[in-house]
């Protein structure tokens, strides 16, 4: 099949209101398909979702231990957060700690989507900084990896050395070329590859080992995004409440435009998913629905309950629907 099919679906009265298409497909450490759904060839943006391969080459290149990274550095190089002080402040002392400061960053600035740290800033009439950008740690990584290979400032230009260096990451994790690459809206090149081969990418490293530097250097991004989900995004959050969720370690990270992954490192497989028009709530239904399959996460549990067979309620509080996952994935 090579059309998008139904994966979650909004409902309100005896039958469907809106329907989410998408495609997802999960892959075993082999690279083989175990279950999917749609089109596994669809050439898609990763976007956010690839943001543990771009910090491949931070920890494999050796430039991580160099600049003495914790697991919650490379948390944050994975992160998509809201901004929220937990998350600033670190990376604050982190790019003071190799020498920049704001300035340094190329990834422009927005307001937080933390709501105590947007308030805050509301209130007392200050503007953000671009380490409020929910890619900042993302970014830290990229100033860490360019500090270490003696590369310009403009680290996020696609014939940058950083950048060369997360497009052979890409190559090489997804086992494919990238057709062509797309600028994300932190201004760093986000390359483009299949659904199959972003999947193959996550069970990669699932069953990521000790054997070479690249291995190693997976292994340790996906337990530190175990080890800190509220750093990975925040308080709230899809990804943060799911993975605390999970009856065993998966590593989840959501990326603009409604696609989704998971790494499931001892059933060493790795899932991914885009919901065609883009809807957060399709992605975020079906990535749940996708681990209670796996039997990896209670349906009963308040975070999947939340944005799965999640009520829908009006403005009276009266429940007027709900988003359920569509009869493929239930």
């Amino acid at each position: 099949m090579t059309h998008p099919v139904p994966l979650a679906e909004v409902w309100r009265g005896p039958r469907p209101e809106s329907v989410h298409l998408g495609h997802a497909v999960i892959c075993d450490a082999g690279g083989d398909i175990v279950e999917a759904w749609g089109n596994p060839d669809e050439v898609v943006l990763p976007r956010s979702s690839a943001k543990m391969i771009q910090a491949l080459p931070l920890v494999a290149s050796g430039a991580a231990d160099a600049a003495a990274l914790t697991p919650e550095h490379l948390a944050l190089a994975c992160a998509s957060h809201s901004g929220a002080a937990i998350h600033t402040d670190r990376v604050g002392r982190w790019i003071a700690g190799i020498g920049h400061g704001d300035d340094d960053f190329r990834c422009g600035a927005h307001m937080p989507w933390d709501k105590a740290a947007h308030d805050a800033l509301l209130c007392s009439g200050g503007t953000p900084c671009q380490v409020h950008n929910n890619c900042s740690g993302k970014h830290a990584g990229f100033l860490t990896l360019n500090r270490h290979l003696g590369g310009g400032p403009d680290y996020v230009e696609p014939d940058h050395p950083v950048q060369r260096a997360v497009m052979e990451a890409f190559e090489t994790v997804t086992d494919q070329a990238s057709p062509y690459y797309g600028i994300d809206g932190c201004s760093a090149p986000n390359p483009a590859t299949t659904l199959r081969a972003m999947a193959r990418a996550m069970a990669w490293y699932a069953g990521a080992g000790e054997a070479t530097a690249e291995e190693r250097a997976a292994r340790r991004l996906w337990q530190a995004m175990v080890a800190h989900p509220d750093l990975v995004a925040g308080e709230g959050r899809a990804c943060t409440e799911l993975m605390r969720a999970c009856s065993e370690p998966v590593a989840l990270k959501t990326g603009a435009e409604a696609f989704y992954i998971a790494i499931l490192p001892r059933r060493g497989l790795g899932v991914a998913l885009k919901i065609a028009d883009g809807g957060t709530r399709g992605a975020e239904c079906a990535i749940a629905s996708i681990l209670v399959r796996l039997g990896v996460l209670d349906p009963r549990h308040p975070a999947a309950c939340k944005v799965r067979n999640a009520p829908i309620v009006n403005w009276r509080g009266i429940e007027t629907g709900a988003i359920r996952p569509a009869a493929a994935l239930a």
